[in-house]
């Protein structure tokens, strides 16, 4: 995991425990007070939405922990490894930007692939002006590497 993805999962963890947790466990104890609650639409959501922040916790805190956090490049910075962004060129010759990130990182608003994406894999160990050939659901791509960094 790149430690922006760390950043930001922990941002989440802290965000739904210390933030939201407390005012949906207020929101049931006001609704509980209320009498009947198999009706009580507060409660009922609440309690629903409770489960939903412990089991989210749960997995954040368990990807965390688990997590190895890739905060240093690698040595070899003309090479495609993790965390890099690598600049593409397909054979339309239409420009792609690309961050190879782990699996809780993917965004495609932000171009953020998996390592363990067919693109990523064909990537991984490659070097300026190489040719990857690229085989994905959407049919065999060709593209020519352009750039790669590891800053932003």
């Amino acid at each position: 995991m790149t430690a922006d993805g760390a950043r930001a999962l922990r941002a989440e963890l802290y965000a739904l425990w210390k933030v939201e947790r407390p005012q949906i466990t207020q929101v049931v104890h006001e609704a509980a007070k209320n009498g009947d609650r198999s009706e009580n639409g507060d409660y009922i959501y609440g309690k629903r939405r409770l489960r939903e922040i412990d089991r989210r916790v749960r997995y954040l805190t368990r990807r965390i922990d688990d997590a190895v956090i890739v905060e240093d490049p690698p040595l070899d910075r003309s090479r495609v490894f993790f965390a890099a962004w690598v600049t593409v060129e397909d054979q339309t010759a239409k420009v792609h930007q690309y961050r190879l990130v782990g699996a809780d990182e993917i965004d495609a608003e932000k171009n953020h692939i998996s390592i363990d994406s067919p693109i990523a894999r064909a990537l991984v160990g490659k070097g300026l002006d190489d040719v990857v050939e690229i085989t994905t659901p959407s049919g065999n791509r060709s593209l020519t590497i352009l750039d790669i960094h590891y800053s932003r």
